[in-house]
């Protein structure tokens, strides 16, 4: 059952969710707006733990399913949690007719629904997800070793599978981009990538040689060490505004910019 949305809004943007009687979607904490009464509201740890979203009823498959099920829910709240992701969920179920669900990122930004079917994953950013149909389920990719090394930093990625309705959202203006329509290659500020296919090749390299003009564009360019690189044929969603320059452009304007004249390496988060 496709999930009924509509996206609303200009600088920031909402879903608003029409759920078939039976239908559910789910949240994460603090991303809901509004319902309305025929709406039933549950919170739970993890996301949905088999197809289809349903939790295993009561007694189903004896003890060993009991524990198999609470090993699986503490498996996801701890890597949730290693991500510094809430460890809880919302689902939002209609009865007694069709019902009205509405959601919204944090940040001033758009938002954009992704049609998973079955073939191929996405990618987003940490903190990307709003809410998904009770068919997608919601994982934790760990972007490090190696590739992270590299840029001297590891990332922590959403991932989402199955089939359904996945509605993510970030901040400014949002555009489409595919790799193999500018070489193969793209490389991007760290802080600008939403969401991106599975078959894009995600990794990190070091902004220039430690040579002077690689200490200039790390010192001075405001972009620190690295950059993301985003390879191969597929979508890649990209957003307009990073957290970071958001958070700098607050700071001074409270008067307390902790970016000092050169941005780059000598940015700080300290409050």
């Amino acid at each position: 059952m496709t999930l009924q949305q509509d996206i609303v809004g200009n600088a920031m943007q909402m879903a608003v969710v029409s759920l078939q009687p039976g239908q559910t979607v789910y949240c994460e904490a603090g991303k809901f707006l509004f319902k309305t009464a025929n709406v039933t509201m549950e919170t739970r740890l993890g996301g949905p733990s088999n197809p289809g979203g349903q939790q295993p009823q009561g007694g189903a498959g004896g003890m060993g399913g009991m524990l198999r099920q609470a090993m699986g829910t503490a498996m996801q709240v701890g890597q949730r949690a290693l991500a510094g992701e809430s460890p809880a969920f919302q689902y939002f179920t209609s009865t007694g007719g069709e019902g009205t669900v509405g959601f919204a990122g944090v940040l001033p930004g758009e938002m954009r629904a992704l049609e998973l079917d079955g073939t191929r994953a996405w990618f987003a950013e940490k903190d990307a997800f709003v809410a998904a149909e009770s068919t997608v389920d919601f994982g934790i990719a760990f972007q490090g070793g190696r590739t992270g090394m590299k840029g001297g930093e590891g990332f922590v990625l959403e991932k989402f599978t199955g089939r359904g309705t996945v509605i993510i959202a970030g901040a400014g203006n949002f555009i489409d981009l595919d790799p193999a329509d500018f070489g193969g290659r793209i490389e991007v500020d760290t802080g600008c990538v939403v969401a991106f296919e599975e078959g894009i090749r995600y990794g990190v390299q070091r902004v220039g040689g430690l040579n002077r003009q690689g200490l200039m564009n790390a010192v001075f360019g405001g972009e620190g060490l690295s950059l993301a690189t985003l390879e191969g044929n597929g979508r890649v969603i990209l957003q307009s505004l990073t957290i970071e320059s958001l958070a700098n452009a607050l700071k001074k304007a409270q008067g307390g910019d902790k970016q000092g004249p050169t941005g780059g390496l000598f940015s700080t988060n300290a409050g």
